[in-house]
């Protein structure tokens, strides 16, 4: 059985920083982006980053450019978002995701789905 669990998520004020965890399990992913997608209240789900493999391929969307870094760690089976100067618009439930095929994904291309955790930006 496939999971994905993430972890870090909670109350920060602006300007902070937060590092979600994804730990997954269940089979091998070395075919497969990990990454991460979020949803505010009252909006849809969206990309926010992902990554190879390897590692050596990362990508995110043009709002948290600069501010969040994805990586992973194979021999651990964990993939991270650390998240820099956060702010109240990053407030969201975030999603751990895998999929095959491209970088950006959309929601119907995901194959695996983590519970979500919370993330909530103070001003």
């Amino acid at each position: 059985q496939v999971q994905l669990v993430e972890s870090g998520g909670g109350l920060v004020q602006a300007g902070g920083s937060l590092r979600l965890s994804c730990a997954a399990s269940g089979r091998t992913f070395s075919s497969y982006f990990m990454g991460w997608f979020r949803q505010a209240p009252g909006k849809e789900r969206e990309f926010v980053a992902s990554i190879t493999w390897t590692g050596a391929g990362t990508w995110y969307t043009g709002s948290v450019k600069g501010r969040f870094t994805c990586s992973r760690d194979n021999a651990k089976n964990t993939v991270y978002l650390r998240m820099n100067s956060l702010k109240p618009e990053d407030t969201a439930v975030y999603y751990c995701a895998a999929w095959r095929g491209t970088a950006y994904a959309t929601l119907q291309r995901v194959d695996y789905w983590g519970q979500g955790t919370q993330v909530t930006v103070n001003s």
